[in-house]
Parts: structure tokens; C-alpha cells; sequence
């Protein structure tokens, strides 16, 4: 039903063949984890699907990433398969501004738009709860904040850095910028390439480690992490505090666990750089058999399945790297 609205849309032919297809497989990805998350309401035998737009994204990562898809494409997928239903929502926000700006940085608000357009016309009467108007809201609230063609342009990357990380956000604070340094923070799957990336691209920098630090203290990557965490927190301290720009290597493949780290440094005044190393699969396989202590295959599956890649909310500068090129 929405892949055949979408190619009604006035806007179907204006669109390059790289945001048709986008869209397109946005439409097959973006109910797909319905059964997986679908419960009946035993008082009224309502059935809804809490939540299946997270599980989606997942389910969309991991089905793109097997069929070869590139990383940038993929992740535009995922992501809009993430928030799909966003739009439909918006007047009930507080802040209706914030939530078009926060997206921009997410995915495209135009192909949002459209696609959010197309699953509301291609749905029964009965299943809309939402009128197509509510979409339109959307669009006028982008353009008028000069993000539906583009990511909001903040002030600078600092002050785009701070709104995601405000609870009480503000669009035109621009913060002062005087950084302590930088701290490029290396996230990616066992195997990536992380180590082959920093030679290549950041070699000046000294490096905190956790691999390293697992081997000075002899600690296994399945025992407790509780010493490992504490001496790199320590190292990584001593060169803020020092005020040296440094490497922060780790898998850092989930945002929660990222997201303590970025809090460590950004506490210091430091720029941070956030750069996800992913190889196509089978490459990503191979490098780790050539490890001197290689995962097992099953158990990076396992990490696979719950990557959460990181986005330009989380930092200064992102990079997304296949491990051949910056």
C-alpha cells in the first residue's frame, strides 16, 4: 500500500533515484517488527505494536547490512524506518521546533515528509488516527526553520553539540568555544579496523585502549570490567586534565555506553569526534580471524544485532568510515 502511494506523490519524479530507493525500502522496513512487538489490550482487544518502530530499525540495520547495502544508504534507511511516525505527532509536542530540528540531524525531513505522507494515504479510514493535515504542519514548521531540505544550521558545531545535550534547549544559544582538546572516540565492531583507522588518520594522537588495558591487566573481555573501565577513565582524565588531544578506542558500539564516555570528556571542555569504523561483513569476518585473539563469530553477530551507529547529535564531528577511506 505505501509503495504504491509513494510513486503517486506529486514530488515521486523530482527525487534522484538514490531517495526513491531510500524511500522504497523505508516502506518495506517500516512496520516489520509489528508481529514482533504486537499485544491485544485484554480489556478492550485493541491490538497495538508498542514500540515496533525501535525494534524496526534494528531489523532493518541487520537485513540491509546482509544484503551488502552501504553503510551511509543503510543508515538513512534504518533511521527513517526508526522515526516514520514522527510527524503525525508533532502538534502534540511541547516544543513542536525542537522536534523537526532534533530530526534534521537524524534523517532528511523532506524524504520524512514525503514518506509519512504516503503511510498515511495508503492506510484504511478506520486505522487513521491522525488527519493528513497534521503532516503538513510538519513541512511548514521545517521550512521555517530553514531544516527540510537540510540539517537545522546551527550557530556552530558547539552549539549544536550543547542543544542535544540541554534539557531545556535553546536554538539560538551560542555557546562559547574555548576547547580543552580533542578526543576522538573510535567506535565499531571487533575487527573493523579501529586500530588500522588511527594509524592511518590520527597517528599524532596517544591512545587509551581498552584492548590494551584488558592486556596490561590480564583481564578477559568475558570477566569484569570493573578495573579495565577505571584505569582508562584515569588515563583518560590525566590527558584532559593535561589537556592533550588523544584516541579513546573502544567498541562504544551502543549509545548508552558512548554516551558515558562523551559525558567523561565533554565535563573537561573537550572537542569530540566520534568515528564509526564498519567494513562490508564478510571483510569485517575475515580481519578478525587475523587477530591475534579473534572473537568468535557468533558472539560479533550477537554485538552486530544491537549496534546502535552514532549520529551528528552525539558530537562535534562524526565520521562513518568502511575502513578503506576518512
Amino acid at each position: 500500500m505505501v509503495c504504491g502511494e509513494l510513486s503517486k506523490l506529486d514530488e515521486w519524479t523530482s527525487l534522484s533515484r538514490h531517495e526513491q530507493t531510500v524511500l522504497i525500502f523505508t516502506a518495506l522496513f517500516h512496520d516489520v517488527a509489528k508481529p514482533l512487538t504486537s499485544q491485544k489490550a485484554p480489556e478492550t482487544g485493541r491490538v497495538s505494536s508498542p514500540k515496533h518502530a525501535v525494534k524496526g530499525e534494528h531489523v532493518a540495520r541487520g537485513v540491509l547490512r546482509e544484503l551488502g547495502c552501504d553503510l551511509v544508504t543503510r543508515e538513512e534507511i534504518a533511521r527513517l524506518v526508526r522515526f516514520h511516525g514522527r510527524p503525525a505527532f508533532l502538534l502534540e509536542k511541547d516544543e513542536p521546533a525542537h522536534e523537526v530540528v532534533k530530526l534534521s540531524w537524524m534523517v532528511s525531513n523532506r524524504l520524512l515528509y514525503l514518506f509519512a505522507l504516503a503511510d498515511t494515504r495508503g492506510r484504511d479510514t478506520d486505522s487513521m488516527t491522525r488527519p493528513e493535515e497534521n503532516l503538513h504542519f510538519w513541512k511548514l514548521q521545517a521550512e521555517e526553520l530553514d531544516c527540510f531540505e537540510q540539517p537545522y544550521p546551527f550557530a556552530s558545531d558547539h552549539a549544536r553539540f550543547t542543544f542535544f545535550r540541554q534539557q531545556a534547549p535553546n536554538l539560538h544559544y551560542a555557546p562559547h568555544e574555548e576547547f580543552s582538546g580533542q578526543v576522538t572516540v573510535m567506535c565499531g565492531l571487533p575487527g573493523s579496523g579501529k586500530d588500522t583507522w588511527l594509524t592511518r588518520n590520527r597517528a599524532e594522537h596517544p591512545v587509551v585502549s581498552l584492548d590494551d588495558i584488558r592486556s596490561e591487566l590480564d583481564v578477559a573481555p568475558t570477566d569484569n570490567q570493573g578495573d579495565v573501565v577505571q584505569v582508562a577513565r584515569e588515563r583518560c582524565r590525566e590527558f584532559l586534565r593535561s589537556g592533550t588531544s588523544f584516541a579513546f578506542n573502544a567498541t562504544n558500539i551502543v549509545r548508552q555506553t558512548r554516551q558515558r564516555w562523551i559525558d567523561l570528556f565533554a565535563d573537561y571542555r573537550a572537542r569530540i569526534e566520534l568515528v564509526y569504523v564498519e567494513p562490508p561483513f564478510d571483510r569485517l569476518i575475515q580481519q578478525n580471524r587475523s587477530r591475534n585473539e579473534s572473537v568468535p563469530e557468533d558472539v560479533i553477530s550477537k554485538l552486530a544485532a544491537k549496534t546502535e551507529p552514532p549520529t551528528w547529535t552525539e558530537c562535534h564531528n562524526l565520521i562513518l568510515s568502511d575502513g578503506e577511506n576518512e
